[in-house]
């Protein structure tokens, strides 16, 4: 039978992937890698890049050729059989790499080239440098009988993150709640009830239907008069994946955010780590646990006074315009909104019609070709796993390919939620092999319905942009080496600079012009729509910053502070950090830790921080732009050349000084978000 994972192409034949392919391939691929670098170490002339590093790249690129397309169609086309196929391929990978990591021979190898190879390039003496210390971090030093108990922790992590995400998945489609008369929906705009009723013709009902897929939740908690629905829904929102809620126990995270925390601990401990934490940060730019802690802390202290009185604004609001005396957490979103209309005259529905979403895509390219002299162009006839996906292209002022990216915008069913960059393949670059950096760009905004184009509120274009400038970042690098290319090796706490930098340019009038007009008309934004958009820039900025360093604060110290007798803490650690720096209360049914997928699924385990540390570095970077002009050709040619086409190849606070001509200052990133200094 033709296995399409296992035949080599440009891109992934999407369609004909099937979830019999998966173990098939993987199975195949590995015992191939597994022969190949056995043949590899027989050498006894000696290790160099040739004979050794580059081979094994090769190898490893065939494995993630493969894998890639499966790992992210189990994220956005979702089914029993696809899921049980991945399921089945994460011990085998897990294994696959504790082996590598344990191989002391391979270890020796690549310690031999380090040493003896002369005429290595700085990149490739990253990659190096990277995989000897990523040797160590593996366990390559360990006894035998600490090894095997490692390779085990390692399998169960892999089976465990899976489980998570998978529970929160579906948790989340679990719930909807429909109704037969949009008077129940009284306060949703026209634009939210159309998507409504579409969701309803998707389940097959009448009338109209809300979910728990973001787009839905978030018009209903912002705009819903009716106070009872709001807190129906965040109820069932906040206890996803839980033992509270309207699913209970169903598919609750409980225990296997216990045991995620207790195997990183004690894998940290075997690698003679004090805590989990403490091994998180050796591959990131931040010197200690304490430089962390520090860093969130003193944000706090300068942006929790500001919270705190943006919080009494609203309660006075709520209760002076509205009569309400007892502000919940529920009904925070919808009265902001109000304010913000009441303070500012500006809303986010009145904003929507300014961003269909036919003007902000090609808006945002416009913005992409301005800053580094790109070209991006749309490709027809692609494979895809949705009807809804496009594929582009990227082409230098030259003519040269760059990369490509899938853009994949709208939540639906079997979907994970969410917004997130991954990587489809990576740049490499050697006699026998030229691949293009291709990326995944995925959002999940409200499908277009209705007949009119998706609209999109603000803070949606901001993230599409933000998850662009990660695309950049993987697309735009001109390393050769697949370890060290694109966001590969880039310290982690430094990855998100790229993204947060080009989410300024949502905020900046010359861009704007770019990628608004009125969906119906085409009239371009407002001077007066901009001026107040422009004016409510920094509205509740202070609740937004002591919000993201809560989550940043309680990752840090759920990892950094675990206790083998006493376990996780999990909600013991998360009062004391809201006691800290929190000025919002939930009730004490609100299970937000069973939903946290960036640290129990994703990459940012004892890493949250590093939104708010690299929002120095974008903030700083910005800065420079600002100064110049923001579209200023000379700086966006030294923005592209030391932070994008660099990638993982050098440190990243070296890269950011060449760009900048010194190390980041932290007063550019409170300036941007409106908080007093």
């Amino acid at each position: 039978m033709s296995n399409p994972l296992l035949e080599p192409s440009p891109l992934p034949a999407f369609s004909r992937i099937k979830p019999e392919h998966v173990v098939p391939a993987i199975d195949a691929l590995l015992q191939d890698n597994r022969a190949g670098i056995e043949r590899l170490l027989q050498n006894r002339l000696g290790y160099s890049w040739k004979n050794l590093i580059e081979p094994i790249d090769e190898l490893d690129n065939q494995l993630d050729l493969a894998w890639s397309p499966v790992r992210h169609m189990n994220s956005v086309v979702d089914s029993p059989e696809l899921r049980e196929a991945y399921n089945a391929c994460l011990p085998k990978l897990a294994e696959y790499s504790t082996e590598m990591g344990h191989n002391r021979a391979l270890y020796l190898a690549y310690r031999e080239v380090a040493e003896k190879e002369p005429d290595l390039d700085s990149a490739q003496r990253k990659v190096l440098e990277n995989a000897l210390r990523d040797f160590h971090l593996a366990g390559v030093d360990l006894p035998e009988e600490k090894k095997a108990r490692y390779k085990e922790i390692s399998q169960g992590l892999s089976s465990l993150v899976s489980k998570f995400e998978q529970n929160l998945l579906d948790a989340t489609h679990a719930w909807s709640k429909s109704f037969a008369d949009p008077v129940a929906l009284a306060g949703l705009s026209a634009t939210d009830l159309d998507l409504a009723r579409q969701i309803a013709e998707e389940q097959g009902k009448q009338g109209w239907v809300v979910n728990l897929d973001f787009p839905s939740y978030y018009a209903v908690m912002t705009y819903a008069d009716d106070r009872a629905l709001r807190r129906e829904m965040y109820e069932a929102y906040a206890t996803r994946a839980s033992d509270r809620g309207p699913y209970a126990g169903q598919w609750d995270n409980g225990d296997i955010m216990e045991q995620i925390l207790a195997l990183r601990h004690e894998a940290a401990q075997l690698l003679g780590f004090a805590n989990y934490a403490e091994r998180s940060l050796v591959t990131k730019m931040a010197a200690s646990t304490d430089q962390v802690e520090q860093f969130l802390l003193d944000l706090a202290e300068r942006s929790r006074p500001q919270a705190m009185r943006e919080l009494e604004e609203l309660r006075a609001f709520a209760e002076e315009e509205q009569g309400l005396s007892d502000l919940k957490v529920w009904d925070i979103g919808y009265y902001s909104e109000k304010l913000r209309r009441h303070r500012y005259a500006v809303s986010q529905a009145e904003l929507k019609s300014y961003f269909p979403v036919t003007r902000v895509i090609p808006g945002l390219f416009a913005v992409a070709e301005r800053l580094f002299g790109i070209r991006i162009a749309e490709v027809q006839g692609c494979d895809t796993w949705h009807p809804d996906v496009l594929l582009y292209e990227i082409h230098d002022p030259a003519g040269a390919l760059r990369g490509q990216f899938y853009l994949d915008l709208y939540a639906r069913p079997h979907k994970r939620g969410g917004a997130w960059m991954d990587d489809c393949a990576g740049r490499f670059v050697n006699d026998r092999i030229r691949q293009t950096p291709v990326a995944y760009l995925t959002c999940n905004f409200a499908r277009p319905v209705g007949g009119k184009p998706a609209l999109l509120t603000h803070n949606e274009v901001e993230t599409l942009f933000h998850e662009f400038g990660h695309g950049l970042h993987h697309m735009l690098t001109r390393i050769d080496h697949p370890a060290v290319s694109g966001i590969s090796g880039v310290a982690w706490d430094a990855v998100e600079l790229p993204s947060q930098f080009m989410e300024n340019y949502c905020w900046e009038r010359e861009a704007l012009a770019l990628f608004t007009a009125h969906y119906e008309t085409g009239a371009p934004l407002p001077a007066d729509l901009y001026d107040r958009m422009l004016a409510a820039k920094h509205f509740q900025t202070g609740m937004q910053m002591v919000r993201q360093l809560e989550f940043s604060l309680f990752d840090l110290r759920i990892h950094r502070d675990y206790d083998p007798v006493l376990g996780g803490r999990i909600y013991p650690i998360l009062h004391q950090v809201r006691e800290l720096v929190s000025v919002v209360h939930p009730p004490e049914w609100n299970r937000f830790p069973h939903g946290f997928s960036h640290i129990f699924a994703g990459g940012y385990a004892a890493g949250y921080y590093s939104y708010k540390w690299a929002e120095v570095l974008s903030a700083d970077a910005f800065s420079l732009f600002e100064e110049r002009g923001i579209f200023d050709p000379e700086t966006g040619q030294s923005f592209l050349r030391n932070i994008l086409e660099k990638g993982g190849s050098a440190d990243a606070m070296d890269l950011f000084v060449a760009f900048r001509g010194r190390e980041p200052a932290i007063e550019p990133l409170l300036r941007h978000s409106g908080i007093a200094q």
